[in-house]
């Protein structure tokens, strides 16, 4: 069987976490290898601070906070979207405007954000599904005429670039996400990526439980005390040793991920030719990470079909999200805004197929012509 994921594993984690244990002694949070890990980030994608977190989750948690969100305010979301994305701004109690898609990258229609703004409208979530960048000059664009935040969900685009710059770091925060599914794990995790310098003591302060606890550790104070609202969002030091380990060959994950990219890409060419099937599209001013392949079908039908094949061929392949704003809570915590035209209709056309570390050339040349088998009848 050809999993859909397994988790990176490059070879020296184990040495780091022994390192942690034995040499370091620190196991909580903000230890020597959290903070090369954030330091890392900063200066390989040129931002003010990053922080690790313990999930992307809890980055987007520390987003809603230094944004202020409060009862009443609205959030702009695409409804394509893991439920993190908006929980961590319905717990402030925000309410969520959904907005539809662009159909050829899956992406919110950044053509569509300006008429779901409101007096109540606080901030944009740009998702970059797949590690493939939203419009951000036209987002951007549009927070500073009405004076909203940008924070970016870069779960999935870790070393994907915008017009050569950084996913995470062009709107005003940027969350990552080291789930095992990413193409950098720390098992769970994430982390905070803050472009305005004056935001970084706060986001200090919230992520260690409201305490001002940082600048004790640098001296800056003689004691810490409890300053504001804030939560525990340190990872352990363990998890971040992991993390590290990947880091430090970061580039040569991006390298291997691309490259099984470009097999499935130039294998499943005929098809997308024939217009039996749809291959990703990534515009001329994004570059991809290789986070994911997926093809498009179809309808819900020919895809329920072609993912039993597949695992009866011994491939196990995914559909992704189901559209928030059809769900229980999505009803009850937001509203779409205008009409889901692309949404559900592209939603469930979607098949993910098997991309990870190390996926060799063979399993991936198995997939395609299992493929090009299926839709041969």
């Amino acid at each position: 069987m050809i999993d859909f994921n397994v988790p990176p594993f490059i070879g020296r984690e184990e040495e780091y976490i022994m390192k942690a244990i034995k040499e370091n002694r620190v196991i909580c949070g903000d230890g020597p290898f959290t903070k090369k890990c954030n330091e890392w980030f900063e200066n390989k994608f040129k931002t003010n601070k990053a922080l690790l977190t313990t999930s992307c989750t809890h980055a987007l948690e520390m987003a809603s906070l230094l944004c202020n969100i409060c009862e009443g305010d609205e959030v702009i979301a695409p409804s394509y979207t893991f439920v993190s994305t908006v929980n961590a701004f319905v717990l402030r109690g925000a309410k969520i405007v959904f907005v539809d898609i662009r159909p050829d990258t899956m992406n919110i229609d950044e053509n569509l954000i300006e008429d779901a703004i409101t007096e109540k409208t606080k901030v944009i979530i740009p998702v970059h599904y797949a590690g493939i960048s939203c419009e951000m000059d036209k987002i951007m664009e549009i927070a500073k005429k009405y004076n909203l935040y940008v924070v970016e969900d870069a779960a999935q685009g870790v070393m994907s670039l915008y017009k050569g710059v950084a996913l995470g770091t062009i709107g005003d925060f940027g969350c990552y996400s080291f789930h095992e599914t990413k193409n950098y794990s720390m098992g769970e995790g994430g982390a905070i990526l803050i472009k305005n310098k004056d935001y970084i003591e706060r986001a200090e302060i919230i992520r260690e439980k409201g305490t001002n606890r940082s600048k004790f550790f640098r001296g800056q104070v003689d004691k810490y005390s409890w300053v504001d609202i804030g939560s525990s969002y340190l990872p352990s030091e363990l998890n971040a040793a992991y993390l590290y380990a990947q880091l430090e060959e970061a580039n040569s994950i991006n390298e291997d991920r691309l490259k099984s990219w470009n097999i499935y890409y130039e294998g499943l060419q005929d098809l997308n030719d024939k217009q039996i099937i749809q291959r990703p599209y990534i515009p001329k001013d994004c570059t991809s990470n290789g986070h994911m392949f997926y093809i498009k079908v179809k309808d819900l039908e020919e895809r329920t079909k072609l993912i039993n094949y597949l695992k009866n061929n011994g491939i196990l392949s995914v559909f992704h999200y189901i559209p928030l704003h059809s769900s229980k809570a999505g009803k009850k915590f937001g509203r779409f805004n205008g009409v889901d035209v692309y949404t559900t209709k592209e939603s469930e056309r979607l098949v993910r197929l098997p991309l990870y570390y190390g996926l060799d050339k063979n399993s991936i040349n198995y997939i395609v012509y299992k493929i090009n088998k299926y839709f041969e009848k």
